[in-house]
């Protein structure tokens, strides 16, 4: 036993610039959690189609094993395309620096004490491994064992895709579920741009003038802008072989390209996740010895991202007995979500939003909201968003559960909208009040 433990710390120590198939990945996960157990988590969140690979997930932070009040959960997942594999590599990369780092380097120190980082380096092992012959443009590795195409696989907020859900996708959806995750990117390839929801669209969201615009913006800008300035050479826009290109290094998912039933859509509408996308090579295989570079152009930028997650406003809403609620709609007034953003379990929010002046609104229902205005200023360097608690004096219930229907939520909104015309401000809010009602 005691050998066959030296043997995974000696794994987790030389991690080398090549691409590392299903069993290398798998022990060298297991070998990092080996040498760091108080700082890593290893679980598996499902199997592929194929059953042989499973959806690894390491999970680093002081409280590693669950969550903990006040403390954001942060994700990245890596080659959900099977044949788009630079993410994957780096991701084991981050894993390496980040526990090496710790207690030696103090922001690293301050960033795991602060924040839960959820690694999973791929949610397609099957396609991984079919791609035979690497390419830099595409093979059937890109989808699943069962041909489908996984960031073309989630319940879409615009139309009805009507597409059989994968094992690979529900894992990712319980544990969006399961987790309160406030911040995540899912890293591709195949250009290089950070692109940000919404992915598709209609005319309640703009679509009609080509970009499809959340109720969050202003801090997708932000967050792809973080990592696009932060990364080599992303921000320059030059795109791939005069290919399009992206001014900053940034894109608006529906103005690239529209895109149904897309992973950073589901986070952010059903998930209460701010995710974008990040396309990180022009080529979606490159050869091994481009990895060493590629680590290096993407080190900072992987790290600042994570920080984001201290954007905003965080904290719980409480009975007058000082006990959790659940389920509280908590959100910023002027930015409602069609499906609003609740309390978990613990009674917590985590609304990111960048430094300005903003009026919180948490409302139990059958209650009186209750207002606060807060004052909130960029605390990602000092990890830890602004605290604002809410405590409902009159109280003493918890409040029901009120999940939010998978249906295409803004198709109704763009029905209502053609029958009146009224502003999508309302239109949201009507939806919300029917969600709650319902």
């Amino acid at each position: 036993d005691v050998l066959a433990i030296l043997c995974l710390v000696s794994l987790a120590a030389a991690l080398d610039f090549k691409y590392h198939h299903a069993e290398e990945l798998e022990a060298y996960l297991k070998g990092v959690h080996a040498a760091y157990p108080a700082i890593t988590h290893l679980h598996s969140i499902g199997r592929s189609v194929e059953g042989r690979g499973d959806l690894w997930v390491l999970v680093l932070g002081r409280f590693p094993t669950h969550h903990k009040i006040g403390i954001p959960e942060f994700k990245y997942v890596a080659n959900m395309h099977g044949d788009e594999t630079v993410g994957r590599e780096i991701l084991l990369h981050l894993i390496d620096f980040l526990v090496t780092s710790y207690r030696h380097d103090p922001i690293i120190t301050r960033l795991l004490n602060n924040t839960r980082i959820h690694i999973m380096p791929t949610m397609n092992p099957d396609g991984f491994e079919a791609t035979k012959v690497p390419d830099c443009y595409y093979t059937r590795g890109r989808y699943n064992k069962n041909g489908e195409d996984l960031n073309r696989n989630f319940p879409d907020a615009f139309e009805n895709n009507n597409v059989s859900i994968q094992p690979e996708t529900q894992a990712v959806m319980n544990w969006i579920k399961n987790e309160t995750f406030v911040l995540s990117a899912n890293l591709h390839g195949g250009a290089l741009v950070a692109s940000y929801t919404f992915d598709n669209g209609n005319s309640v969201t703009g679509s009609l003038k080509g970009y499809s615009r959340s109720p969050d913006d202003d801090v997708f800008i932000h967050l792809a802008k973080t990592y696009s300035f932060n990364h080599a050479i992303m921000y320059k826009g030059t795109g791939c072989d005069n290919r399009q290109p992206f001014p900053e290094g940034i894109t608006n998912g529906y103005s690239w390209y529209p895109l149904e039933g897309g992973m950073q859509d589901y986070n952010y509408v059903w998930g209460q996740c701010f995710e974008i996308t990040l396309e990180l090579s022009c080529c979606k295989y490159p050869p091994a010895d481009q990895l060493k570079k590629f680590w290096r152009d993407n080190k900072v930028a992987l790290i600042e991202y994570i920080k984001q997650v201290h954007l905003g406003v965080k904290g719980q809403v409480t009975d007058k007995n000082g006990n959790p609620i659940p389920n509280a709609i908590v959100e910023a007034k002027g930015r409602p979500h069609i499906c609003p953003y609740r309390t978990n379990e613990q009674g917590e929010y985590f609304l990111l939003l960048l430094p300005g002046t903003y009026v919180i609104n948490a409302t139990v229902p059958g209650f009186k909201p209750m207002l606060k205005t807060v004052e909130i200023h960029d605390n990602t360097g000092n990890f830890s968003a602004l605290k604002q608690d809410f405590s409902f004096s009159e109280v003493s219930i918890r409040s029901q559960a009120a999940s939010c229907p998978k249906t295409p939520l803004y198709q109704e909104l763009e029905q209502a909208s053609a029958a009146v015309k009224p502003t999508l401000h309302v239109l949201v809010l009507t939806t919300v009040m029917l969600v709650i009602f319902k």
